[in-house]
């Protein structure tokens, strides 16, 4: 039996995947802990491990990002992403680092696992490691470990071969390193040296990379190459869908007898505002013969409006283990969880998000060939529409996400994780 330290930002697509893994090493008879808000202990608690709450300083909610920093609405752009990495995730870095520390004196742990945004797992790594456990990135967004032969992490460009490609990768990285983040930059580097004693060693952003060990949560063939990435990363294959246990809505049997099905969703956070995804679909295929299947992620249905067209089906949860194998195309903003698991069923996509991780997201969804990115996260019906009819007309789209998703489904991401895990953990491995 091992002892583990997960630690994890305040916010519902970063807990979910994390609760999912602290699950399965209970069920191993691992002891686990978990370090987040509050907000979610119970659920923590229900997963079988020992809550930790984050202390105030680091407790802000993600879910609700405006709320909690009035001026944050309307940023768009590079001015969001440095607000956003600034206050959202930088600052909470010391207050994260501590209360770690506070763990580390108390209890034993064999082995810590963070996420890549959790900067207080990128401070702990700095610390000499003889003076705290082994540091493991979960890696559950889109891979972020530095390349020559990629583009700086966050701006959604995808590989251009070549050296021309390389020179191209170092201009941008120059630029977003020392002129769109750097004010960022330096003041996770100040952190730093005040906590640890020393600067991050590299960009923010590519923190991860530098980690003892970084366990990324796909496939290679939806990760883009790079010639020199580092033997600590390893490709686990995605997470295991989790059996739904959502109700079959009423309509279900027009699902089953649908010769199209488009789906479309925005996910379960990002859904303020339907007008920025759903609605657009909804009015570009109401008059063609597929049937749009909605999911409000938890908004009420009728936060749609009324008078919706005939060949529309709305409810507020949908059982993706049933509901994937009929669909012929997604439309989505992009969630990392979700695109994964449509891939892991060979459904082709259409993707529209640029914010957060899914700028990445997106740009990966294109650069793979298993879908259309339409670069943007408010679209209109006729983008929507062209781009539906062009991942169906054209057979190409539908391979590539079969490709992907036989490669997905030859994964093991549990027995991946456990090799790197118990590699880490001697005292397990000999038992």
């Amino acid at each position: 039996m091992s002892s583990y330290l997960i630690t994890c930002t305040p916010a519902h697509g970063h807990v979910v995947p994390l609760l999912q893994i602290a699950r399965h090493l209970v069920s191993r008879g691992d002891e686990v802990s978990f370090l987040t808000s509050s907000r979610y202990a119970d659920r923590v608690t229900a997963a079988g491990a020992r809550f930790v709450p984050l202390p105030a300083g680091a407790d802000v909610d993600l879910d609700d990002a405006d709320g909690a920093f009035p001026e944050r609405a309307g940023l768009t752009g590079p001015a969001a992403l440095r607000f956003d990495m600034s206050n959202l995730f930088i600052r909470p870095g010391a207050a994260q680092l501590e209360a770690i520390r506070g763990e580390l004196a108390m209890h034993h742990v064999d082995v810590i696992l963070t996420e890549p945004l959790f900067i207080g797992g990128a401070l702990l790594q700095l610390l000499p490691r003889e003076d705290r456990p082994p540091v493991v990135v979960l890696g559950i967004f889109p891979l972020g470990a530095r390349s020559k032969d990629a583009a700086p992490f966050g701006l959604g460009v995808t590989p251009l071969p070549g050296p021309l490609g390389r020179v191209r990768n170092a201009l941008l990285r120059t630029v977003a390193e020392h002129a769109i983040f750097g004010g960022v930059q330096r003041e996770a580097d100040a952190m730093a040296r005040r906590e640890t004693g020393r600067g991050l060693g590299g960009f923010v952003l590519d923190w991860a990379g530098r980690a003892d060990a970084y366990v990324q949560f796909t496939v290679p063939s939806f990760e883009y190459p790079r010639s020199d990435l580092p033997d600590t990363v390893h490709f686990a294959g995605p997470l295991p869908a989790p059996r739904s246990d959502v109700a079959l809505p009423s309509w279900w049997a027009d699902v089953e007898h649908a010769s199209t099905v488009v789906h479309v969703t925005q996910g379960t956070i990002a859904n303020s505002d339907l007008g920025q995804v759903i609605l657009p679909t909804i009015t570009a295929l109401a008059d063609s013969d597929a049937l749009v299947v909605v999911s409000t992620g938890g908004r009420p249905v009728d936060a749609l409006p009324a008078g919706l067209p005939q060949n529309v089906r709305v409810a507020e949860y949908l059982p993706y283990d049933r509901l994937l194998p009929l669909v012929d195309v997604l439309v989505t903003n992009g969630g990392y969880g979700g695109v994964q698991q449509a891939l892991a069923h060979g459904v082709p996509l259409v993707v529209a998000g640029q914010t957060e991780d899914k700028v990445e997201v997106s740009a990966r969804v294109g650069w793979s060939g298993a879908g259309v990115n339409l670069r943007a996260s408010t679209v209109t019906s006729d983008q929507v529409g062209r781009a539906v009819a062009r991942v169906l007309e054209d057979g190409s789209y539908r391979a590539r996400a079969e490709a992907i998703g036989e490669q997905m489904r030859g994964s093991d991401a549990w027995t991946a994780l456990g090799d790197v895990l118990d590699s880490l953990t001697p005292r397990r491995a000999s038992a």
